[in-house]
């Protein structure tokens, strides 16, 4: 996996860290893995994690996410039963939303392929604090962002494509994005890195939502890119990256999460825009 600004936040002055690479899909290395480390938290984010990639190979989203989230508590149970084990999920599982914000009570309505398998891994995590009473924390992840992300994802689109216009010296920029209107909650990922660790030292098992709070359209981050950039924008929009059954809106709260930690978002959209244009620049 490559290293983003999330990854580095973890390595936190007084954080061992061991690095090693371990494929999760074979169960015989992911339990050599565990108990040569003989960790004390484990933070569970291996997933194939792009929506629209799920929808070309669902067989292997579903497949993959749940295979790899069996293989790690499976290795938990038998090499560190006595480690935390943070097993991140989506707010992607909440599909649309009853009412919002959405908090850790509401219903599973999965929309898309990976929602699906995330949700199937969720449930599995919970499955095996009950049934074998390793202690869990499910956090549910709603959208993050920042520096380092791959373009794969729509803030960090963005600002690549911002990035080669203005190395361009195009005025106004043209930047091309899916529906402009669908609203998601974002989150700096080093404020969700953040919220792992308060997590892990902080709080008793059970399911917490992390995310801000707020949303923001493509529309609207595509205006606050070009505030950012100063500079003009022709925003275009291209059918083919339409997702079916897209949900509208989608806003969490972070309410649990702030009771059981004290955690709050510190790190506004405008600046997790901004660092994120600024490293696809240097980059």
């Amino acid at each position: 996996m490559s290293r983003s600004a999330g990854g580095d936040a973890l390595d936190a002055p007084g954080t061992e860290i061991d690095t090693a690479r371990v494929d999760l899909l074979d169960p015989a290395a992911a339990r050599a893995a565990i108990a040569a480390a003989r960790p004390e938290v484990v933070y569970h984010l291996a997933a194939l994690a792009h929506v629209g990639e799920s929808w070309r190979d669902p067989a292997r989203t579903l497949r993959d996410n749940v295979a790899m989230t069996l293989n790690v508590l499976e290795a938990v149970r038998s090499g560190a039963p006595e480690a935390t084990v943070v097993a991140v999920a989506s707010g992607e599982v909440y599909g649309p939303p009853e009412r919002l914000p959405v908090d850790e009570t509401a219903r599973l309505r999965p929309q898309n392929p990976y929602a699906v398998s995330k949700a199937s891994a969720d449930l599995l995590a919970g499955f095996y604090a009950d049934a074998h009473g390793l202690r869990v924390i499910r956090a549910r992840a709603f959208n993050h962002a920042g520096p380092g992300q791959a373009p794969v994802y729509a803030i960090a689109s963005f600002a690549q494509q911002f990035a080669a216009a203005l190395d361009a010296g195009e005025n106004p920029v043209r930047i091309v994005t899916g529906n402009p209107d669908t609203r998601r909650d974002y989150t700096d990922v080093r404020d969700v890195v953040r919220a792992y660790r308060l997590l892990a030292a902080r709080a008793e098992p059970g399911v917490y939502n992390i995310c801000s709070g707020r949303t923001a359209s493509s529309r609207e981050l595509v205006a606050m890119l070009a505030q950012a950039a100063g500079v003009e924008v022709d925003h275009a929009v291209d059918p083919a990256k339409l997702r079916p059954h897209e949900v509208v809106e989608l806003r969490g709260s972070f309410e649990a999460l702030r009771t059981a930690t004290g955690w709050e978002p510190e790190i506004p959209l405008a600046r997790t825009l901004a660092d994120t244009l600024a490293w696809w620049r240097r980059s």
